[in-house]
Formats: C-alpha cells, structure tokens, sequence
C-alpha cells in the first residue's frame, strides 16, 4: 500500500481516529510518524507476532479480528483475549523493551498498522500526549482484566457467553432477513478460555441460550433475532 504523505496523518481518515494513540502527533512530528507507518493486511490464520518474537513496533488492529494466546512450556495454549477493530496490541512488550509473550494471529481476513518500534520511540519520547494516550491503553487493559474476574464471581454463564456472542455480531454479523448472522470464528474451546470454563459447560450454555431464543446455533453458524440490537454500523444496513 501507498505510504501516506509526510504532511497527511495516517490514521485521518480511520473510523478510531479520535482514539488514535498518534493522534495528537502535530506537523512538527508528522515525518517521523509517518516514516515509520505502514499498513499490512493479514489472511485467516496469519500470525501478526509469536510469542518470544521481539518487539517492531506498535501495532493497531484496522479490520478483522485477532485472537491474542499465551503458550505454555507443556505445549498448552490459551486464548487470553479478542482484540477488535480499534484495539492497539502489542504495545506492553513495546513498553517494557523486551520480548512478546503472547501471540497475536488473525482469526478473520484483517487489516493492521504499524507505528515502527524506532519511529515509536522518537514520538513517544518527544510528546507526552502521546505516552499518555499509551499509558491510558495499558489502564484500559488492566481495568478490563479486573472486569473479566468480578464478571465470573458475579455474572452467570449464560449472560457472559452472550455478551462475547453480541459483540462479535456486532462486529462481523451481516443482516439474514429477521437476524444477525455470522460463522462464528472461534472454536468451544476458545469461548471456554475466555469464560474460564469447561468446553462442555460452553455446549450447555449454548444449549441453554437455543432453548430460549436468543440465538440459533448451528455448528458455528450463529444467528441472532434483529430487534436485540439498533446498531447502524451492521453489515448490509
């Protein structure tokens, strides 16, 4: 892809552009934003970083959607988190100067760009606003680990299957007469890493969620009833 012109912001014209870790990043600084932007589209099942890679740089997830899994010494992997459109990744190993420990790979066709780690240090060391906005993300990611832990003392199965279920609608669902409808990009095990819980309880729940009629499940196709949701940003609205 066409690098952006030095005098342009590279993320102008993205939808999270307000939220843009480089958006206060002003014509001073703009060659060494741009000088080290660049965007990559990745297929499904390509991997953005392995886990025990180095770092380059900052990455902001554009299109798509990336599973981020931590591996064990003993071969086993977990799905820690979903990173959306929007979600900045990669950054804590960024931060810390060492290695990654996680891995991020694509579980749909995604779109992804890069602030390179060289370009990211001169920004980061030359605007405040910048490591602010940065720091802010690493809140974020501590806020919304505490969540997750009070959500799974506090809130039943059936509530937080459902939520992970409406975002992903949200996200990637395309409208199917009466409903949403998507191929539901991870497997019971996935859904299980995120949850805490045993594959088998995902089955249960899922059970439990057709019985009801807030989703049909078939396989992976899932498809949700219209009226649950009013967002105008659905795929064929």
């Amino acid at each position: 892809m066409r690098p952006p012109s030095s005098s342009v912001h590279p993320c102008s014209q993205c939808a999270f552009y307000d939220q843009s870790v480089w958006h206060p990043v002003g014509n001073g600084a703009m060659s060494f934003l741009t000088g080290g932007f660049s965007r990559r589209e990745f297929s499904e099942g390509q991997a953005l970083y392995q886990q025990g890679d180095e770092n380059r740089g900052v990455f902001c997830v554009s299109r798509g959607l990336f599973a981020i899994r931590a591996h064990s010494e003993t071969g086993n992997t977990t799905l820690l988190k979903l990173a959306y459109p929007g979600d900045v990744i990669g950054f804590r190993s960024y931060l810390a100067g060492g290695l990654h420990k996680t891995e991020a790979r694509a579980l749909l066709p995604s779109r992804v760009c890069t602030v390179a780690h060289r370009n990211a240090n001169r920004l980061v060391h030359t605007d405040a606003k910048v490591l602010t906005r940065l720091t802010a993300r690493c809140v974020d990611e501590i806020d919304a680990g505490r969540d997750r832990i009070i959500d799974a003392a506090t809130e039943s199965n059936q509530t937080r299957l459902t939520r992970i279920l409406s975002k992903l609608m949200q996200a990637h669902g395309s409208r199917d007469g009466a409903y949403l409808r998507m191929q539901l990009p991870l497997s019971r095990t996935d859904l299980a890493d995120l949850l805490g819980i045993k594959p088998e309880t995902v089955s249960r729940v899922l059970k439990r969620l057709k019985q009801e009629g807030e989703f049909i499940v078939s396989g992976r196709d899932i498809r949700m009833p219209i009226v649950q949701t009013s967002s105008p940003a659905i795929k064929g609205a």
